[in-house]
């Protein structure tokens, strides 16, 4: 059975995570899934930005029970490779190359932090709550950590890493780790309100942004990381995108992509 469904509407692809029964929980056959997905939609050319939501009352509760169950017998080895898998989903989201959109509707506990983290922007309900709950059970949010920390800042981190308090849609927005929090019932008019400036923006230069991001947050700034950046928009402005950006605003037209 799979665990998600995506459908395809005016350039946004939506990927819905599908358990609610289990709470949009993780196992395996998820993680492949998700994987899969996205992987799916950044590689086709009709897409400009992916939505990840979730059906029912949480966006996800990180580990399924039952693959919990299964891992408490794993050798160090199978725990390896194991995680190494959740670790390239988490890789393949966040390098995904078109923009991304997590809607988070409801609860997100431990490895679904992961999940809002490596998306590029978070929208939450007001009724959300967060937590990275993993040191309760003598555990550690290792492998979502690089994406997770990223989104809030190490000094947020210090404290929900170490305490795994939960805490609400209000300090997620206030820490950095969800962009905007909307009422339940406002939440897609805010997805959509978000989603709006990525459509109408060069795609071409979408992509060239996000990997610009992705190349030079945290990096010392030195000359090789200058002439990177030299290098990035004299390549921009010569392409073909870039061209055509520019003279449709000189001539106060709308760019190619828009017409």
């Amino acid at each position: 059975m799979s665990t998600l469904h995506i459908t395809y509407d005016a350039g946004v692809a939506r990927i819905t995570l599908a358990r609610p029964e289990i709470r949009n929980a993780f196992s395996d056959v998820a993680i492949a899934d998700i994987t899969q997905a996205f992987l799916t939609v950044g590689a086709r050319a009709d897409v400009l930005a992916v939505v990840l939501a979730a059906e029912g009352p949480a966006f996800c509760a990180g580990a399924d029970l039952n693959w919990m169950r299964r891992m408490a017998d794993y050798t160090r080895d199978e725990n390896r490779d194991d995680a190494g898998k959740l670790a390239e989903m988490l890789r393949v989201i966040y390098e995904c190359p078109k923009p991304t959109l997590a809607r988070v509707q409801g609860d997100v506990y431990a490895g679904g932090m992961g999940l809002v983290a490596a998306c590029d922007m978070a929208v939450a309900a007001d009724t959300a709550g967060f937590c990275l709950s993993e040191v309760k059970i003598g555990l550690i949010p290792a492998t979502i950590s690089p994406y997770v920390i990223r989104a809030m800042g190490a000094r947020a981190a210090h404290r929900y890493f170490l305490t795994g308090e939960r805490f609400d849609a209000a300090e997620a927005h206030r820490i950095g780790f969800v962009h905007e929090v909307a009422g339940a019932g406002a939440l897609d008019e805010k997805v959509d309100a978000m989603l709006k400036p990525l459509l109408s923006a060069g795609p071409a230069a979408v992509r060239a942004c996000k990997q610009l991001v992705i190349d030079v947050a945290e990096r010392e700034i030195e000359p090789g990381l200058i002439a990177a950046t030299v290098e990035g928009i004299a390549t921009i402005r010569a392409s073909a995108e870039g061209k055509e950006g520019v003279q449709a605003f000189l001539s106060k037209r709308k760019p190619s992509w828009l017409a």
